[in-house]
């Protein structure tokens, strides 16, 4: 019986995989012993994009802005009209990162995160800024190429898509596409609701529903008898082969079914709150953001770690949208994130700020949870990963498409030198860090839409 036949157990058409088991290893390829892998290939790279709406409080986040004059916002809708709408320049070079108020949540990671300025994205006028914020955020494609190409908004291939091409091939699905925005009423075009494209208006759809999306991975109905004859499986084969799972490997198993059944009692929990919520408030807006955001990424790391999949985008919320949601912990009652960013006179920006730091607290959580899931090698899945966050518009308030906000994080294999703070030169153009993405996960090409080099500070 071969490996293949252990790892997978095809069934409905999906592929149910088992985390990486060493002692059976050992077995196959005739190596003795209890310590070590046998195998020496090194375990398949990730990249998980996550993108939060809105914009971000920049003097909050960006290092030496929270001390300075405030912008003099006009307050309401006409708050772009500030009185101090200057581009910053920044002074090229790499520098010991800088943890801002915004980033705080970080501060267990700051050996494993780089912070990256100075990157812009080619604006294209006639578009929603929102919109095109979302839209373009991973389609870089200039309006001339765009033009060139008969295409009406500057929407391409998305990067997710374009890496999937090349990492994707050995998993059940190229690219996993993860939404937390629990509305099903469209309030908005999926310009404002979607990061991830196949080509032009070609939607590469996420997934907004939990449930729906642990039954696309794992068969819900069926799961649990699927699971016990795969383990049947590879304990049955472990034993034609005198040989059983060792210590550690029983206890990978063990944590990845807790895992499954964490998920599945999550959900219940999700959907009881939903069942009870009020009939005169929008159910949407009971369902609390941080149990949900949290369970989505749970289960999109369950896909990676299980070589579902190796490359997710994670969007946090959809831009704009003027819908109110529960921020558990960080108000009383819901609120609306979009309409907050229009309102940062005086005081305001402290309360919209409290968003920002709760997103990033999410951040945080993803990365501490990858920190602690093993690869096949034994190496964490952040060390074998790419994990950015970032936002399509620089400001909120401003609506500005230049200086966006983007944390890196992860080794990428050995490849990304952490713990930094980069100044690219101002005007850098966001595609170029696409670019260098595309490389570090092994695409040997040398543009992405409309970029014109790579960040090689970024590498080690």
């Amino acid at each position: 019986m071969d490996f293949t036949r252990r790892k997978f157990l095809k069934a409905k058409g999906a592929v149910l995989t088992l985390p990486f088991l060493p002692s059976l290893g050992h077995a196959e390829d005739g190596s003795t012993g209890s310590g070590g892998v046998s195998d020496p290939s090194k375990p398949s790279k990730k990249l998980v994009i996550m993108y939060v709406p809105n914009g971000l409080v920049r003097r909050c986040f960006f290092p030496g802005e929270e001390a300075a004059d405030l912008p003099g916002f006009v307050g309401g809708f006409n708050a772009d009209k500030t009185k101090t709408q200057r581009r910053k320049k920044n002074a090229p070079g790499i520098y010991p990162i800088e943890l801002t108020s915004t980033m705080q949540p970080l501060a267990e990671h700051v050996d494993d995160v780089t912070l990256v300025t100075g990157l812009d994205r080619t604006f294209k006028n006639g578009q929603d800024v929102h919109a095109q914020g979302a839209s373009c955020y991973l389609t870089s494609l200039s309006p001339e190429q765009a033009a060139v190409a008969g295409i009406k908004h500057p929407n391409g291939r998305s990067l997710d898509q374009v890496i999937g091409d090349h990492v994707g091939r050995s998993t059940a699905f190229r690219t996993l596409e993860i939404s937390c925005n629990g509305f099903n009423a469209g309030k908005e075009s999926i310009y404002f609701d979607n990061i991830s494209w196949y080509g032009p208006d070609k939607i590469a759809p996420s997934i907004k529903d939990p449930e729906k999306l642990y039954e696309r991975l794992f068969l819900a109905d069926g799961y649990r008898r699927h699971m016990m004859d795969v383990t049947d499986l590879v304990l049955a084969d472990a034993k034609s082969l005198s040989r059983k799972l060792g210590r550690r490997d029983r206890e990978t198993m063990g944590e990845f079914m807790e895992m499954i059944r964490d998920v599945e009692v999550r959900i219940e929990k999700l959907q009881k709150l939903i069942s009870d919520a009020d009939i005169d408030i929008p159910k949407d807006q009971v369902l609390p953001r941080g149990e949900y955001i949290r369970l989505q990424a749970d289960l999109m790391l369950l896909a990676l770690q299980m070589g579902i999949t190796n490359v997710c985008t994670f969007m946090v919320g959809p831009e704009r949208w003027d819908a109110s949601l529960l921020y558990e912990g960080v108000f009383p009652d819901p609120v609306q994130h979009h309409n907050m960013t229009h309102n940062q006179k005086g005081d305001g920006y402290k309360e919209l700020q409290k968003i920002d730091i709760f997103h990033m607290e999410q951040y945080a959580y993803l990365l501490s949870r990858m920190k602690t899931l093993k690869d096949r090698d034994g190496s964490s899945l952040l060390d074998n990963s790419i994990v950015t966050y970032g936002a399509g518009l620089g400001d909120g308030a401003t609506h500005q498409y230049y200086d966006l906000p983007l944390i890196v994080a992860g080794k990428a294999q050995g490849q990304i030198k952490q713990g930094r703070f980069i100044q690219s030169p101002s005007g850098t153009l966001n595609s170029n860090m696409w670019l260098t993405i595309a490389n570090l996960m092994g695409l040997d090409i040398n543009q992405f839409a409309d970029s014109n080099g790579v960040i090689s500070d970024l590498w080690t």
